[in-house]
């Protein structure tokens, strides 16, 4: 039997650190710390995991119609970008669309204080991030909203909040969410449901690479798989879409 309490010494990026050969640790628990007696909180662990998406699916159960917002915690792209995501969600609350975010700064905040503005229901699905110095990270215009300690449960409760999916620019944690929604609609797991990316010169060049090397290349999706999302360039063309998706499903 492996001695789980042993650690492999691995070199990334020039950095050394010891990653012990009992990671299940890491995927239950938030943050670990050397003192921590792991084995006997390990029920406790598993059961805060559940009270996680039981609070969450309860939380979802106070909205209707809704709309989620992905992009940058970042503050790193041309002003224009959170403007747009502003635009859209002022225009979705007007919609009577609840408007999600991951209730971060940067695009997140940005799609937050839109709909909020509109006097809509600005909806936060928050991270605990004690690392960061914050207890809970949560921009100030926020109207509702609910907090996770764990990624891959908030993930869930954010995969089936809205009807309606847009992405804006951003990081590992946008492309994340964003194949994530792809794949459960490609696997059926969930209905079609309207997915946008917004600024096509941000996205061009990742759908350029589906389309060429993914598919065209290597056949490792079908063709139709390029028709899961849509690509626009402003709030309106994102509104558009919408209109003509929600529209289409009403008829």
């Amino acid at each position: 039997m492996t001695d789980k309490n042993r650690q492999l010494s691995i070199t990334v990026a020039g950095k050394t650190v010891d990653v012990s050969l009992n990671r299940e640790k890491e995927f239950l628990t938030p943050e670990i710390t050397e003192s921590e007696d792991y084995t006997s909180g390990l029920s406790w662990r598993i059961l805060k995991i559940q009270s996680e998406f039981v609070k969450g699916h309860d939380f979802l159960s106070r909205f209707d119609k809704a709309a989620s917002i992905f992009g940058s915690a970042r503050m790193g792209f041309n002003s224009e970008v959170y403007q747009q995501a502003e635009k859209l969600a002022f225009k979705l609350a007007k919609k009577d669309f609840a408007v999600f975010t991951g209730g971060g700064p940067g695009i997140m905040e940005a799609a937050n204080k839109g709909a909020k503005e509109a006097g809509g229901r600005s909806i936060g699905i928050n991270i605990n991030l004690p690392h960061h110095g914050v207890t809970e990270r949560k921009n100030e215009f926020i109207t509702d909203s609910e907090s996770f300690d764990f990624f891959f449960s908030r993930k869930v409760i954010l995969s089936f909040a809205s009807q309606v999916y847009i992405f804006f620019p951003g990081g590992f944690g946008t492309l994340d969410e964003l194949f994530e929604m792809l794949t459960l609609v490609q696997t059926k797991k969930t209905k079609p449901i309207p997915i946008i990316l917004v600024n096509k010169e941000y996205w061009s060049p990742l759908i350029d690479w589906i389309r060429g090397v993914v598919w065209g290349k290597n056949r490792a999706i079908k063709e139709e798989d390029m028709e899961l999302f849509h690509l626009v360039d402003t709030a309106k063309g994102a509104c558009a879409i919408i209109d003509t998706c929600i529209k289409k499903e009403n008829e």
